[in-house]
């Protein structure tokens, strides 16, 4: 999530860079100078992120709650991933294991 809005914010720091409302005391910021230099680099490290990787783990969160809420009662009736990994069933958690 947070590859998406990094990208973003990079893109849109170059296009305000660009749009000359970048200001250091009465100097204005625009293309060519140092400034708008590092902000095309950090564009091109942003765009991947933006438009591949930010979208494509979404997804994957998204599939990770979609799969917990689905498995929950399962696991909540069944208790298959507490009771054999139990060493103590005498812990409160544990005692339907017995």
């Amino acid at each position: 999530i947070s590859s998406s809005n990094t990208g973003g914010a990079w893109d849109n720091a170059k296009k305000y860079i660009e749009s000359g409302k970048l200001k250091d005391g009465d100097i204005v910021k625009k293309k060519g100078s140092d400034e708008h230099k590092a902000a095309v680099i950090g564009d091109t490290v942003g765009d991947p992120l933006k438009d591949t990787s930010g979208p494509s783990l979404n997804i994957l969160v998204k599939l990770s709650a979609i799969l917990s809420l689905v498995f929950a009662p399962f696991f909540q009736t069944t208790g298959w991933l507490v009771c054999p990994l139990n060493e103590n069933p005498d812990v409160a958690p544990f005692k339907q294991c017995k």
